[in-house]
């Protein structure tokens, strides 16, 4: 009788194991997609900001090359 209780508890103690188990790799998951998406999002808006600032750095060149050939008297079109 004694064998068959803690037969018992064994199966019952790995059974609950098991299923904390699985149910901390399902939490696991969820986090993991979660980062991925923010990740993904981040990189977005990352793009879009370096997009943004490289127009900006380019106009500003551009602008500048223009003030110097008219400091300069030049008449080049750039």
């Amino acid at each position: 009788m004694k064998k068959s209780i803690i037969l018992i508890l064994a199966v019952s103690f790995s059974l609950s194991f098991y299923s904390c188990r699985e149910a901390t790799q399902e939490k696991t998951e969820d986090a993991v997609k979660a980062i991925g998406k923010d990740i993904e999002s981040g990189a977005k808006d990352a793009g879009e900001k370096i997009k943004k600032g490289t127009k900006k750095v380019k106009e500003e060149i551009h602008e500048e090359i223009h003030e110097t050939d008219d400091m300069n008297h030049d008449n080049h079109d750039h």
